[in-house]
């Protein structure tokens, strides 16, 4: 890019330079003496009024005696005129004749075609280059990386070992080709990788290149539709050229699925010119000419929407699943982005690796990066926990609303329903996750919060487990029934994921005992009923009724549960609402003692906070972290 602009700076410069030079020559030839006619200068010099002359092979030029200067031009150069001249007493000068004068007639009269010539290939060329102009429109857009710019390697990518394992062998293929071409063996053309956004399909790709050190070419899928039908398919046939020259090399197409999809299908409907994309895609994958050395990464979060084609083998014969991290992962993950990143002494990256579950890297990296700018914000020389517990907050629940103006009676009401939901989590342990958290600061669209974090990752759930999120749901609305007598619109999430719970108990896992072990699902596609447009359900109008029948009895068993944990503990419940009055956040420490009926150390006063790198925050009780407890669940965490 900057060799590019420098040659153009130089262009540029020699064209102005050539103007200059253009004008200065102009103004010399204007400021030349007027011409005068021969006999004009006969009879001066028999008036005696010439000077001075000049004599250059028929051209004169000469000097007045008022100073006036002439030129003109003689046929010939005779001896009468010269004796003339020196009868008149006229000093003559004789040079030879001007070179420079025809070329530069020549120039003036070459110059402006020669100038719009040169402009006019400046300008295609600068179109042809520029990718997308408008003379290149069947040109790739593909950027090349080659193993001198950002080179990345499996050392910069962590939490998808297994992913990693199996693009071995085609670092191996670019490195060593003749190690399995020597028994016959043919590596795939194509590979693909699957996975959620944000889980490094992209960082993987060029993973890949940097550890065979081959170069990199990406592209987006995007970029081959264009308005015009047959775009696409040249930018394809350009990709793979640059390809075959670079060879062997990596060519990296991510979200393949814009280009990919079914055809005829109906997804997305008709599109010819995406269609004729994706044959010349096919063909240049798996065609008459071989691409030895080229070889096809793609990323997609979408396989199902793919051209069946397209995945076949002599294609994209490998597909390479890249999933979320689990704890180890995330760990990993973590320690790679807070390598330039200054952490505080009670920073336990795996404690922030917990309290992550369904976070991929690409929401780890924001979570580092926001907890730096919280640091930052208040001129901290290092990164601590506290600043990373306010920067996850941030990103699961968002900013913290202080402006925002709660009355005493909401505030009660906040606090005794977070205690219910903290409540009747502590005591289900056997099946609830700790809690890690309680806050009634507003956040997001949220007026408090009750964090409850998992030991371990999980894969599945029980029916223990899933009864047990629908009690801590339900915890919450059974605390003000209980304390206000009056129900409000705040459970009106909570309801919302223990109803959602309750139906995928009975129609998706088989958990009822009345239902039996039977999946009620929908058969997908909607038919219109009259004007309304309904979903088609695959069984009776019957057994729907018995299906909403079992999930309000079960509902409403869990509902009476959770109230009555709460009638049994009522000293506990109030003690958990007051501490949040005046705390406003609880952690799991606080909670334990609240449990005993211990009183929670004082509050400092704001006057005698001494935080000598944060004065404009008080300092706050030193934490009790108990790891024991859980971290934050994914917002509606699903079984595996």
């Amino acid at each position: 890019m900057n060799q590019q602009f420098y040659k153009n700076m130089a262009l540029w410069v020699v064209i102005l330079v050539v103007i200059l030079l253009l004008v200065t020559m102009l103004r010399q030839e204007q400021s030349e003496p007027p011409d005068i006619a021969f006999s004009e200068f006969l009879t001066d010099l028999e008036e005696g009024r010439i000077e001075e002359v000049t004599i250059e092979e028929g051209s004169i030029k000469g000097k007045l005696s008022d100073g006036g200067e002439f030129t003109t031009y003689a046929p010939v150069i005779t001896e009468e005129l010269l004796s003339e001249l020196r009868t008149g007493e006229v000093r003559v000068n004789a040079q030879p004749k001007d070179e420079g004068s025809f070329w530069r007639q020549i120039l003036i009269m070459w110059f402006p075609l020669l100038l719009f010539i040169g402009l006019w290939v400046f300008f295609i060329r600068q179109m042809q280059s520029g990718g997308g102009k408008a003379m290149s429109f069947g040109k790739s857009k593909a950027r090349m990386l080659t193993e001198n710019e950002t080179r990345v390697t499996f050392a910069d990518v962590a939490g998808i070992e297994e992913s990693k394992f199996e693009l071995e062998e085609i670092i191996a293929f670019l490195s060593e080709p003749k190690k399995f071409t020597r028994l016959g063996g043919r590596i795939p053309k194509g590979v693909l990788l699957v996975g959620p956004p944000g889980t490094g399909k992209t960082l993987l790709a060029r993973a890949v290149a940097g550890e065979a050190s081959v170069p990199f070419f990406s592209i987006s899928g995007s970029d081959f539709v264009e308005m015009f039908v047959g775009v696409g398919a040249s930018r394809v046939r350009d990709l793979f050229l640059q390809g075959k020259k670079h060879a062997p090399c990596i060519i990296f197409i991510d979200e393949i699925d814009a280009v990919g999809r079914h055809r005829g299908a109906g997804l997305g409907g008709g599109h010819d010119e995406r269609e004729q994309t994706l044959n010349q895609l096919l063909v240049e994958m798996d065609g008459f000419e071989s691409n030895e050395g080229v070889i096809l990464v793609a990323a997609t979060n979408r396989p199902d929407v793919l051209d069946p084609a397209l995945l076949r083998p002599g294609r994209f014969d490998r597909r390479v699943v890249v999933p979320r991290p689990d704890l180890r992962g995330r760990l990993e993950i973590l320690k790679i982005h807070t390598r330039r990143v200054p952490l505080a002494d009670d920073v336990d990256l795996e404690l922030q690796a917990r309290g992550t579950p369904g976070f991929v890297g690409a929401d780890l990296q924001n979570l580092v990066n926001e907890a730096a700018l919280l640091a930052a914000r208040h001129d901290a020389s290092q990164v601590s926990y506290e600043d990373f517990e306010n920067a996850k907050d941030k990103v699961v629940l968002g900013t913290e609303r202080r402006s925002m103006i709660m009355s005493e009676q909401d505030k009660r009401i906040t606090a005794y329903h977070e205690a219910g939901h903290a409540l009747v989590a502590i005591l289900t342990p056997e099946h609830s996750d700790p809690v890690h958290k309680v806050t009634i600061i507003p956040r997001g669209m949220a007026l408090g919060v009750t964090q409850t974090l998992p030991v371990e990752d999980r894969l599945n759930y029980t029916r223990d487990q899933i009864v047990a999120i629908i009690r801590h749901a339900m915890g919450g609305r059974a605390a003000e029934e209980l304390i206000f007598d009056h129900l409000s619109t705040g459970a009106s999430n909570d309801l919302e994921q223990a109803t959602g719970w309750a139906h995928r108990m009975i129609c998706q896992y088989g958990m009822s005992d009345v239902m039996g072990p039977v999946s009620y699902g929908e058969s997908g596609g909607d038919v219109f009923l009259g004007r309304d447009m309904v979903q088609r359900k695959d069984y009776s109008e019957k057994k729907a009724e018995q299906i909403d029948e079992e999930i309000a009895l079960l509902l409403n068993r869990l509902y009476d549960e959770a109230k009555q944990l709460l009638v049994d503990n009522r000293d506990v419940l109030d003690r958990i609402a007051e501490a949040l009055l005046e705390r406003e956040t609880l952690e799991t420490s606080d909670l334990a003692q609240l449990l005993k009926g211990e009183p929670l150390p004082a509050l400092a006063p704001p006057s005698e906070a001494t935080d000598a790198e944060d004065p404009k925050h008080p300092s706050k009780p030193e934490r009790k972290r108990d790891i024991s407890g859980g971290e934050i669940p994914d917002p509606e965490p699903m079984p595996g």
